[in-house]
């Protein structure tokens, strides 16, 4: 129990990337099409018009990644007071929402950036602190 107190600040925001990124990851997965169609119109007057198939696949796997890596942090925490994939996790997370922050600012939806930012201000925040 001393490992989840000690650490609790790091296990909640492992806790917040592992839900946000699994499901936005699970989501794109079983909602290819609807995911496509949208991000095709999205990016429609951009310089990645042309590759939203391949950027959704590549962002789909960063995803599902960090979730993955973010969810093993947390058991890793709680076993043995380690956190290196949690580590891993946050930094791939940090790195997933930067490209998903770039694409908002290709496609001019800085609504949408503005959004992203909320979500990497805890995660860089994470990042530091498992450094």
């Amino acid at each position: 129990m001393e490992n989840l107190t000690s650490n609790a600040t790091e296990i909640l925001l492992l806790v917040f990337l592992t839900i946000t990124f699994l499901q936005s990851g699970i989501d794109k997965v079983l909602d290819w099409k609807g995911n496509l169609s949208w991000l095709t119109g999205h990016f429609a007057k951009s310089l990645f018009r042309g590759g939203v198939p391949a950027l959704l696949g590549i962002i789909t796997v960063l995803e599902m990644i960090s979730g993955i890596l973010c969810g093993v942090g947390i058991f890793q925490f709680a076993i043995d007071d380690e956190g290196t994939m949690g580590q891993y996790g946050a930094i791939l997370s940090a790195i997933t929402l930067l490209m998903l922050l770039l694409g908002q600012r290709v496609a001019r939806d800085y609504d949408g950036a503005r959004t992203i930012v909320v979500y990497l201000i805890p995660t860089v925040f994470l990042v530091y602190l498992m450094t």
